[in-house]
């Protein structure tokens, strides 16, 4: 704490702004954003890579717009973005969450679709009752939770019950959830155009079944980024 003195002569503590910023590093922390995409802030998302893209920049207006209005704003909705392999979903989704975390004072989660589901199968080998619940838990209470390719697991009768069960809790508990999906987010007997549509590609619905992407326009909104694979131009992998 420090003291500081204001109008009138009043002399009051208020917290230092190097306990504030270990505050909020611990939170970052919590987060468990993988060391891949910790440097990833709405700060340096691309979007004139290798061109100007329309919807890339609109993405980040509708990011950016996201984190100064929450919470009241927002009013417990989250973002649903859609878009191909290697546009920069996951990078604006961490952006986000780290965003809200150091701007808003959220507490937050990062999840890979895959991972959660393999730690909630993991669970069922040790035998405790408990065991799925208290891997859930930290999903379920998360301010915010940033689920990050959904739809990726092969889907199952057991795979469609256990996002339904995470999605629907968090919807009924007004969460904020941020999600990522490469599937594109299609009413049923919808059409893909373009070099999607050329081949077919399964939809969301087919992944997630079509109720919880119904859901999933209520819980969120929806932004489509597109463009080519970034990870195909400047991130490719290379020793020089």
């Amino acid at each position: 704490m420090r003291l500081v003195e204001r109008a009138g002569g009043l002399r009051v503590a208020e917290a230092c702004s190097c306990r504030i910023e270990r505050r909020t590093a611990r939170m970052i922390t919590a987060a468990r954003i993988p060391q891949r995409y910790a440097h990833c802030i709405l700060e340096s998302f691309e979007t004139q890579v290798p061109v100007r893209n329309r919807s890339l920049e609109m993405a980040l207006v509708m990011a950016r717009k996201f984190v100064q209005g929450y919470p009241h704003e927002t009013d417990g909705k989250g973002l649903l973005l859609t878009g191909s392999i290697g546009v920069g979903k996951t990078h604006l989704a961490v952006g986000i969450l780290q965003a809200l975390v150091t701007e808003r004072g959220a507490n937050g989660l990062f999840y890979d679709y895959r991972d959660l589901l393999k730690q909630v199968q993991n669970s069922y080998a040790r035998n405790v009752e408990t065991s799925e619940r208290e891997v859930l838990a930290p999903v379920f209470e998360a301010e915010v939770l940033v689920l990050d390719e959904l739809g990726a697991a092969k889907p199952t009768d057991w795979v469609w019950d256990t996002v339904a069960h995470i999605l629907n809790t968090r919807y009924n508990d007004r969460k904020t959830t941020i999600i990522t999906t490469n599937y594109p987010n299609l009413p049923p007997g919808g059409e893909q155009t373009g070099a999607r549509g050329a081949m077919r590609e399964e939809s969301l619905g087919e992944r997630i079944t079509e109720r919880m992407r119904s859901r999933l326009q209520e819980m969120c909104v929806v932004v489509e980024m597109q463009g080519t694979d970034f990870r195909q131009g400047l991130k490719r992998a290379s020793f020089g």
